[in-house]
C-alpha cells in the first residue's frame, strides 16, 4: 500500500488528488497539507461526503508523518517549504508545480541525492506522449517550418507561459540541437520585423475555467501540421501522479520525469 500525503488540499487540484487516492485500491491517504490556516482542522475527505480520519493540517511535519511520498501541485514557495523536510524524513516527492527558477530547480536536484523525486510540469499520460510526438515531428520538420506554441488555461493560473508549453519548447529545441533560452520569443508587439526562422514562439490565453489546451504549430510553405492536446478534467493529472508514486516505490534517490515513469526515454 502506497501511503501518500497531498499538498495544497484546499485547492482544485488538491481535491482532485484526494479523490484519486481515495479511489485507488493500492493507495492510502496518510496526510493532507494546506498552508492556509483557515483550511486546517477538517477531515480531508469531508467534501466527498465521508470521513477518512486524516485531518487537514498546516503542520508540515505532522502532515508528512508516515508518508511514503507526497504529491505537490502547489506553488514554488510551497514546494521549497516541503523539500527540506521531505529530505530529512525520507519522503519521496511527486512535483507537478510549475514556475520554478533555475536556482529552485537546482535545489530540487540537490535534494534528489537523498530522496527520489519525479518532477514534471505535466503529469498527464497523454501530454507526455505528446512530448514524444513533438520530438519526432521536430526532427522530421527541422528545416522550412516555423514553430509556434499556443496555450490556454483558466483565469486563476498565475504563471505564463505554462510549464507544459515551456516543456514542449524545450523538447522541440533539444530535438533541433538548440537551446530554448536562445530561440524562444515570448512577446510580440509593434513593428517586430520578419520572423527569425530559428525562433520558437509562444502565445498565452487566460480565461474562464479552461483546464489546459496546448497546440504546437509547424507552419511550412503550402502546409501546416498542428499537434494539439486538450485536457477536460484534472483527473488525468491525478492518475499520472499516482503512476509516478508507484514508479518511485523502492527508489531511495534520483531525479526523474514522466518519460522515466512511462518508459518513453
Amino acid at each position: 500500500m502506497h501511503k501518500i500525503a497531498i499538498a495544497g488540499v484546499s485547492g482544485r487540484m488538491g481535491r482532485t488528488l484526494i479523490e484519486a487516492v481515495s479511489a485507488a485500491d493500492d493507495c492510502a491517504l496518510s496526510g493532507a497539507l494546506s498552508l492556509q490556516a483557515a483550511s486546517a482542522g477538517g477531515d480531508a475527505t469531508a467534501f466527498l461526503g465521508r470521513n477518512s480520519g486524516v485531518a487537514v493540517t498546516a503542520d508540515l511535519r505532522a502532515g508528512l508523518a508516515g508518508a511514503d511520498a507526497i504529491i505537490d501541485f502547489t506553488r514554488p514557495e510551497g514546494t521549497l517549504a516541503f523539500l527540506p523536510l521531505c529530505r530529512e524524513l525520507g519522503v519521496n516527492m511527486v512535483i507537478g508545480t510549475t514556475g520554478f527558477t533555475d536556482e529552485q530547480k537546482a535545489l530540487i536536484a540537490e535534494a534528489s541525492r537523498d530522496i527520489a523525486i519525479v518532477l514534471s510540469p505535466n503529469m498527464s499520460v497523454g501530454v507526455n506522449v505528446t512530448f514524444k510526438l513533438l520530438e519526432m515531428a521536430a526532427k522530421a520538420l527541422s528545416t522550412g517550418y516555423d514553430i509556434e506554441i499556443v496555450e490556454a488555461h483558466h483565469r486563476h493560473k498565475v504563471d505564463a507561459p505554462s510549464g507544459t508549453a515551456l516543456k514542449m519548447g524545450e523538447v522541440i529545441a533539444e530535438a533541433l540541437g538548440r537551446d530554448l533560452k536562445d530561440c524562444a520569443v515570448y512577446d510580440r508587439h509593434g513593428v517586430t520585423g520578419e520572423r527569425d526562422p530559428s525562433s520558437i514562439g509562444f502565445a498565452t490565453v487566460r480565461g474562464g475555467d479552461i483546464v489546459g489546451d496546448h497546440t504546437v504549430l509547424f507552419a511550412g510553405t503550402g502546409e501546416r501540421i498542428e499537434v494539439t492536446h486538450k485536457s477536460s478534467s484534472r483527473a488525468t493529472y491525478a492518475q499520472g501522479s499516482l503512476r509516478a508514486v508507484r514508479f518511485l516505490a523502492g527508489r531511495n534517490s534520483g531525479l526523474y520525469d514522466m518519460f522515466d515513469v512511462l518508459g518513453l526515454r
